[in-house]
């Protein structure tokens, strides 16, 4: 079996959550009679202290809800150029909410409240409206890179001035708060709504949440509808996620030491020129001459390990929990002979 260090959607159930998965009570969420599916959005609207949930099929699904909820034909949307929402789902800001996006550059894929200030745009007419600020936690093209929650902060108070809405693409949210100890309810607090993802590094099969006001849950569900997001018997998946948010969240650390780990030996061995900083479970490293990043796979594939190119000479690697400490130290082993 390969060792799979492409991403952590990778995972499998685990037994408790493939029992729970089988024991789960359902009915119909369309008909609002799912008693697990309304368990696990209660639930994660509580984590954050936040009004109300709703269960999606991914992650782009519920971050394009979200910025549908606030922008309209004509508005603008203010993220970090290497944003999820805007490089790998599809051109959704504009199919779905008919918005513009005004990209913004800062290290390791994160922005400052002074660079949200700089792009707001003037009452002009030439130019569209600025309604959205949308920030990812952790930073994927960063390197699983977490921000500072003062910086946050100081967006939100930014946002407030302006009168613009703040939006998380919280993915990996859990990653960053078990880096940081920043809490569930601190980011409740600063955020109009928040995606988080429970197939990653939770480990759960399917699906995403959206968290946000009574009013804007009511109104995506409109907006779920139109998508084609709706759920019937959604109960037998929900409880997967039920049992990562009860069982997987402490545990990622795991990961983040694996990874780290890795980044090390990586240091040290001459055919790779920069890792870049790890605080979390995603590594990212740039090759030198020795290798493009076409042969260095296929040299790991030969290994039977499975990795990801990230961009020229840019190897990332992820990790998650089917990936143990006897698949670390075969993989350690493996770079240290190439």
């Amino acid at each position: 079996m390969a060792i799979d260090l492409r991403s952590d959607t990778l995972t499998k159930p685990t037994p408790g959550m493939h029992e729970a998965m089988m024991s789960a009570e359902v009915g119909d969420d369309m008909f609002g009679e799912d008693p697990t599916v309304a368990a696990l959005e209660s639930r994660a609207a509580k984590m954050f202290g936040m009004d109300a949930a709703i269960y999606c099929a991914s992650g782009t699904m519920t971050n394009q809800i979200g910025i549908r909820l606030h922008c309209n034909l004509q508005d603008e949307v203010i993220c970090h150029k290497y944003s999820h929402i805007y490089l790998y789902e599809s051109g959704g800001i504009m199919s779905n909410a008919g918005a513009s996006v005004r990209l913004l550059d800062g290290p390791r894929g994160m922005i400052t409240a002074k660079d949200v200030e700089a792009a707001i745009q003037a009452d002009d007419i030439h130019s569209p409206v600025s309604r959205l600020v949308s920030l990812e936690n952790t930073m994927n093209k960063g390197g699983g890179s977490c921000y500072d929650f003062e910086e946050i902060w100081a967006i939100r108070e930014t946002c407030h001035e302006h009168g613009l809405a703040l939006h998380l693409d919280g993915a990996r949210l859990f990653n960053a708060l078990v880096a940081t100890g920043q809490t569930t309810k601190q980011y409740g607090e600063v955020f109009d709504t928040i995606s988080i993802c429970l197939s990653k590094g939770l480990g759960a099969p399917v699906g995403s949440l959206l968290l946000g006001g009574h009013d804007d849950i009511k109104r995506a569900k409109r907006i779920r509808k139109v998508m084609g997001g709706a759920w019937r018997q959604a109960g037998y998946i929900a409880a997967a996620g039920l049992y990562a948010l009860d069982h997987h969240i402490d545990r990622l650390a795991e990961d983040h030491n694996k990874a780290k780990a890795i980044g090390s030996v990586l240091e040290g061995l001459d055919y790779v020129e920069e890792v870049l900083p790890c605080e979390t479970n995603i590594l990212i490293f740039k090759l030198s001459d020795k290798y493009t990043n076409d042969a260095f796979l296929k040299k790991l594939a030969e290994h039977n390990i499975l990795a990801f190119g990230f961009g020229p000479q840019l190897i990332r690697f992820v990790t998650h929990y089917d990936f143990t400490d006897d698949h670390l130290n075969e993989t350690i082993e493996v770079l240290k002979k190439l």
